[in-house]
Parts: C-alpha cells; structure tokens; sequence
C-alpha cells in the first residue's frame, strides 16, 4: 500500500494551476494527531511505500525526519517543489527510493506558471542530489498547459542528463475549461507525442529506454501485465491519503470531498470497491488507461463534453504506445533491452501513469 502523507497544507510558491498553500481550514498547516499513530498504521503493512506530499513537504522537514527515523517502510518517496532542498540534511535524501520534482520543462514554460527563478533553482536541487550520489529514481513532474510544447520540454528535460524518468500530468482537473483544448491537442500535444515516440524508438533500436515515463508504463501495462491497477494512481485501492489532521482519504487532491472520505488514523480506514464504472469499464482503452484520474472522473469540473475530449487524447496516447509494442518485443528478444530497463514503474511511487 501506498500511504501519501501530507506534512503540511503550506507552500512557498504559488504556482498558477494550483494557487499555493490549502487554506488550513481544509488542510491545517502542522500535524495534529499523534505521529505513533501513522508508525503504527504503516508498520501493519509489510509492503509500505511512504510519499510525502503537501503543500510543500519540505516546510515540515522536522516531521519528515522523524518518520523516516522512526517509522518502518519497505520505500521512501517524495514529492517536492525542490526550491527548498537544504532544509532536509544529504543523508535523508539518499535514503529515498524516488524523489519527484516538480519542473515543467524548458526555463520559460516552468518560469511562467511557477514563478521567476523556479526553474533554476528546481535544477540546482537535481544537481546536487546527484553530487552528493543520489542513485534512485529522480523524476521530473511536469505540469502540461496550454503553452506546453510536449516534445520540446520533455525532449529539454532528458538532455539535462540529472532525470532518471519524465513524467507529466494534464492541467484539466481542477482549471477553468481551457481557450481551445481540443485544437491544443490535436495541432500540439498529439503531434508531439508522436515525435516523442519516434525519439524513444530511435533510442531503444540503440539499445537505450528513455524514462518516459506514460510510454514505459503504458508499454509495460502490455507486455508484463498488472503493473497498475484502476484507477492508474492507486487512489483509494492501493494508495490512500494521510492528511495533517489524521483523516485518512482516496485522493491527495479530495480534500474536502464527502466520497474521498474512508476513515482516520485512530479507528483505521476501509477500502471501497471498483471506483471506476460506466462509461469506461466497458471501453476496449479501460485496460490500458485505468479510467484515468479518480479525481477528473467523478468531479467532471469540464462536464461530459470535456471528460470525453481529454479522453480522446488519452486514447491516442495509448495507440502511439501500442504501435509500438511489436518493436519492443523484437528488442527484449534479441536481447537489446533488458525487461527492467522497460518496467515501470516497479512499485507505486505516486507517478501517475496516464496524464
């Protein structure tokens, strides 16, 4: 199981898509309950991944420290803004399996919706995880917008050399209905897929997997099988939400939503079933997309219209890793590619999936 333990609701940016801090109403900013209460919680699981989430997780860095000094899990993860990597001490860092940052692609895309100066600072904190011997799975977690060019920032981000993956999540969750979505996706982001897929195929005929991360899970999806459930994320199936004040939820981002609601870190929690129905569980993509994200799905901020016209780019990204599956097949078999070099992700690290 993957718990996803907010550290607090507070964050030092305001990026644009998001707003910056929870109010603390909905989130509260400091932990409320007894921390032996989530030791307990976790330790009951052999099998325990703990992601610290927020806000910005690193303005608890106290709290960070003493759950992963005191508390028992199989794997460590973070999920960062990085802005603020000095507060956590060098040994804590290489104690993590996977550290997700949160960057955008090239320094004017990320600069534009996160703030002046993010960018370098974001690349100053990969760099020196990777001087001090960081050897885990560093992802670079993008935010896609309208003025995203998808080839151009994932390609800009895994020619820095510092990204083990590149992973990247659609802004259609929680923004208003963009200028012209469909005309994006069908003139940009589809495009740029297909020219991010001809880059990946040209690597791996070199013997080489880029860490894209939507192609190698999908792809994975395929060839290994399970490797993710439905919903993608995990949410409310194989990863839950510990908030600050202990109430115990499906989604990081349903805070405040009565049916993200299983229980608190005092009396424990319980998971609910098949959170994904019609329309999708009878769509031939449902075994490749999960139904997507569990929050876009019930919420529908976009309505119907706008849950089918995300899910036609979803489609489509599935049929440009599907054409090429006969390719890396032929690759395992021959031997120029091993299987973990294509296995992703090996455990629930919170990278998403499906954008």
């Amino acid at each position: 199981m993957l718990y996803i333990v907010f550290t607090t609701g507070r964050c030092n940016l305001k990026c644009d898509y998001c707003g910056g801090s929870f109010p603390p109403r909905k989130v509260p900013w400091s932990i409320s309950y007894n921390p032996e209460s989530l030791k307990k919680l976790v330790e009951r699981d052999p099998d325990a991944t703990v992601a610290f989430y927020g806000g910005e997780p690193l303005l608890n860095s106290r709290f960070i420290k003493w759950v992963m000094d005191n508390v028992r899990a199989k794997h460590f993860v973070i999920q960062t803004n990085g802005t603020l990597y000095k507060l956590l001490p060098d040994d804590y860092w290489l104690r993590f399996d996977t550290v997700l940052l949160s960057i955008d692609g090239r320094p004017s895309t990320t600069d534009r919706h996160r703030g002046q100066g993010v960018y370098q600072r974001v690349i100053e904190a990969a760099k020196h995880l990777r001087e001090i011997g960081f050897q885990g799975d560093l992802v670079a977690r993008m935010t896609v917008t309208e003025d995203t060019d998808i080839y151009e920032d994932v390609k800009h981000l895994l020619e820095l050399n510092l990204f083990s993956h590149v992973h990247w999540q659609l802004d259609v969750v929680w923004s208003d209905r963009w200028n012209s979505f469909e005309r994006w996706r069908d003139e940009s982001y589809l495009p740029g897929l297909r020219k991010l897929m001809r880059a990946w195929i040209l690597e791996i005929r070199k013997g080489r997997v880029l860490g894209i991360a939507p192609f190698k899970a999908i792809a994975s999806q395929v060839i290994f099988g399970n490797v993710y459930p439905a919903p993608p994320c995990g949410s409310g199936v194989n990863s839950v939400s510990v908030l600050t004040d202990g109430r115990i939820t499906a989604c990081p981002i349903a805070v405040e939503e009565r049916w993200a609601e299983l229980g608190r870190l005092e009396r424990g929690f319980m998971l609910k079933n098949a959170w994904i129905q019609e329309p999708c569980i009878r769509c031939p993509y449902f075994r490749f997309c999960g139904g997507r994200c569990l929050y876009a799905y019930i919420e529908r901020y976009w309505g119907d219209e706008g849950f089918q016209a995300v899910c036609k780019a979803t489609k489509e990204l599935v049929n440009i890793v599907l054409a090429s599956i006969p390719l890396l097949l032929s690759a395992l078999d021959r031997g120029l590619i091993k299987s973990g070099d294509l296995l992703y992700p090996p455990f629930n690290n919170t990278v998403e999936v499906i954008p």
